[in-house]
């Protein structure tokens, strides 16, 4: 009797369901129409409810607009010929269709030289501290006293908050070849001094370790808190079918914060052609030129220094749009791995 009537039910229906089709475009119109005004009226209702958000939010705005935006519009110079005296709209454009200072920058050894030394600066970054805050984050996880472990997290981020000035002096007083306290003690020890600052590859070592120095505890943070969202559950589970500190780390630890890692290694992969300024130019020297010298102070030394600003900003503009590549083929990557990504 059910099926019955549930069959006679249908069949009643089909008509009208064939009626309203017919009608076609004029119902939809009608259905859209209608519904219209009470879109409109949630909108409202939604932004009298929200509407302190929204303003709070337009504080950034602004600032990235005036500050971020506008600011663009100078990147013209990359392919004019820059004058003081006009307008970056008015300013002739530069040789072989304005990719004269491009030109230029690629047969200029120095650049070059700065091109090859930020690319493997930041691969060696990239590869000896990358891990460095993953490692350190573990270790502190299976920190069996919380006071200990609150104690030693303090020591590892204070660093970060040191200007490179400041390291850089710490680094010139400890790592001096002749008064230096470290090649002091290793004399004590027979060692011969080690010119730390002084030989390019010794400095290298030195640069990449006082990098990570400087930043693997803040950049510990985030790992921890990533660690702390793991549900504490799948850890009793493994302890009750025997798995140890090493087993739990390698199969629940670091796949819970497998996502992390792979969005801060997007971000790093980012900026693997971007310099830093005050780190190289404060420990570099000039019996280390050859390694030290970055983007960063190539443009210095031709930008303000040299005044030549179409051609700083070429390499500027370079420098920006191959990173951005490496951000966007980082993140596709990613995505083909079965990752979230970046966005």
């Amino acid at each position: 009797m059910l099926g019955l009537s549930r069959q006679q039910s249908t069949k009643c229906l089909l008509p009208q369901r064939q009626n309203m089709m017919s009608k076609g475009d004029t119902t939809v119109k009608t259905v859209t129409l209608s519904s219209s005004p009470g879109r409109g009226k949630k909108a409202v209702a939604y932004l009298k409810r929200y509407w302190t958000l929204y303003l709070l939010l337009l504080l950034p705005i602004t600032y990235f607009v005036i500050f971020k935006y506008v600011p663009m519009q100078y990147i013209q110079i990359a392919f004019k010929k820059y004058s003081i005296v006009q307008n970056v709209w008015e300013m002739p454009w530069a040789d072989n269709n304005g990719f004269e200072y491009f030109i230029k920058a690629f047969e200029n050894k120095d650049f070059l030289n700065a091109l090859r030394n930020t690319i493997m600066l930041n691969f060696l970054d990239l590869l000896c501290g990358f891990p460095a805050p993953i490692i350190l984050a573990l270790l502190l996880t299976e920190l069996p006293f919380p006071r200990y472990k609150r104690v030693t997290q303090t020591i590892a981020y204070m660093p970060h908050f040191l200007s490179w000035i400041i390291i850089a002096g710490l680094a010139k007083q400890l790592f001096a070849p002749t008064t230096g306290l470290v090649n002091n003690f290793l004399g004590k020890l027979g060692v011969d001094p080690v010119p730390f600052l002084n030989e390019p590859i010794w400095w290298v070592v030195t640069y990449i370790a006082l990098g990570i120095w400087q930043s693997v505890g803040w950049n510990t943070i985030i790992y921890l808190a990533a660690i702390a969202g793991i549900n504490p559950e799948l850890y009793e589970a493994a302890s009750m079918d025997g798995a140890g500190r090493l087993r739990k780390m390698w199969h629940i630890t670091l796949p819970g914060i497998r996502s992390t890692i792979v969005v801060l290694l997007i971000l790093s992969l980012g900026r693997i052609l971007g310099s830093e300024f005050d780190r190289p130019y404060a420990l570099g020297n000039h019996m280390v030129n050859n390694v030290s010298n970055v983007i960063a102070i190539f443009v210095y030394k031709y930008g303000i220094q040299g005044l030549q600003f179409s051609l700083a900003t070429a390499v500027g503009l370079f420098q920006s749009v191959v990173c951005v590549i490496f951000l966007f083929a980082a993140n596709a990557l990613a995505k083909r791995f079965g990752e979230r990504g970046v966005w």
